[in-house]
């Protein structure tokens, strides 16, 4: 079958099983569960109505234990367990955690994302920051403001590949085309350096590009709250003598407080789970090992699903706590 007629019937078949679903069990509850007849008509309309949203939350709720609950508590179980020659699982308890803290690449990728966590959201949101409060002043600067959000369009993997010319190196004696190198010849240095490999250095480096990545992402937000900001309040900041600086980082900037802290903390749970950028550029060597990395390379590299599902486990201990209190701080907001 043609890939566009089969998608056309895959999309066909899962819009009528919806509707189906819907019209079935509504007509289950009202006419064969709670029928709306007899001396008890009200009270089964009650609590007919009372079911109803669960009806309407159940294939999503289906849908989220099997896509996430389910990964969860699998993840958990191999982490407790190593393979055993022949096919199947033996039970070991806490040893893949022992295994994994005793090695020094876990360290590694823990002390490198603890760097990118530092390092990342705060750029990114102050790089956002700054250009959508200076976007906003300009009169190009919706054009200004397209060109940083574009490279939001391009996956971690493109970006890799356009930064990973940016910081090529070539023998002295041919020309640079890496524009880093070009620039640090141009300006008296002695001989290309192969950025990716200097160590600490180049964690900075790879942290560049999620930087020029997500700036646009804050920026669209932040802009948005700035513009959000009630006039009054910066035309009397202004009457009382204020100049711009004044203006920006005691009226503006607590005003959008919030939307600040949603904005990093959205970029911290990105940071966390960072894979793309470390694997396509340096692969975990020379210092850069991350988290994600470690796990890719225990699981399906070395084949340890043991030692690979700790390290998941860890990943998503780390992010737990940012998503509760972003949600938290969500419905605090809403209410």
């Amino acid at each position: 079958m043609h890939p566009a007629l089969q998608g056309l019937l895959t999309i066909a078949i899962g819009v009528s099983g919806c509707v189906g679903y819907f019209y079935l069990s509504n007509q289950f509850l009202d006419k064969v569960l709670f029928p709306a007849r007899g001396p008890n008509a009200g009270r089964n309309i009650n609590r007919a109505n009372m079911i109803r949203p669960w009806l309407f939350l159940l294939p999503a709720l289906a849908a989220i234990g099997l896509y996430l609950a389910y990964p969860v508590v699998e993840t958990l179980r191999l982490s407790l367990t190593e393979r055993v020659p022949g096919g199947g699982y033996r039970w070991v308890g806490f040893d893949n955690y022992v295994q994994m803290a005793a090695e020094p690449k876990f360290w590694e990728a823990m002390r490198n994302n603890m760097f990118w966590l530092i390092v990342v959201p705060a750029m990114s949101t102050a790089f956002g920051l700054l250009a959508a409060q200076l976007t906003d002043r300009i009169r190009w600067g919706n054009i200004a403001k397209a060109l940083i959000f574009m490279p939001m369009a391009i996956s971690f993997v493109g970006a890799s590949v356009i930064w990973k010319l940016i910081y090529d190196a070539r023998p002295a004696e041919q020309d640079q085309i890496g524009i880093l190198n070009a620039l640090y010849i141009f300006f008296g240095g002695a001989e290309p350096q192969t950025w990716l490999t200097i160590p600490f250095w180049n964690n900075f480096f790879l942290m560049g590009i999620l930087i020029w990545i997500q700036t646009g992402f804050a920026m669209v937000i932040l802009s948005a709250a700035l513009r959000g900001i009630p006039e009054e309040t910066v035309e009397a900041a202004v009457l009382d003598g204020a100049n711009p600086f004044q203006i920006f980082f005691k009226i503006k900037v607590p005003q959008i407080w919030s939307t600040i802290l949603v904005v990093w903390t959205t970029i911290t749970i990105l940071v966390l789970k960072v894979f793309d950028i470390v694997f396509a550029m340096t692969n975990g060597q020379w210092e850069t090992q991350v988290l994600a990395n470690y796990m890719y390379d225990k699981m399906f590299r070395a084949n340890d699903w043991g030692v690979g599902s700790a390290s998941a486990m860890v990943i998503m201990l780390l992010v737990t706590p940012i998503l509760v209190w972003n949600i938290r701080n969500a419905r605090r907001e809403m209410e």
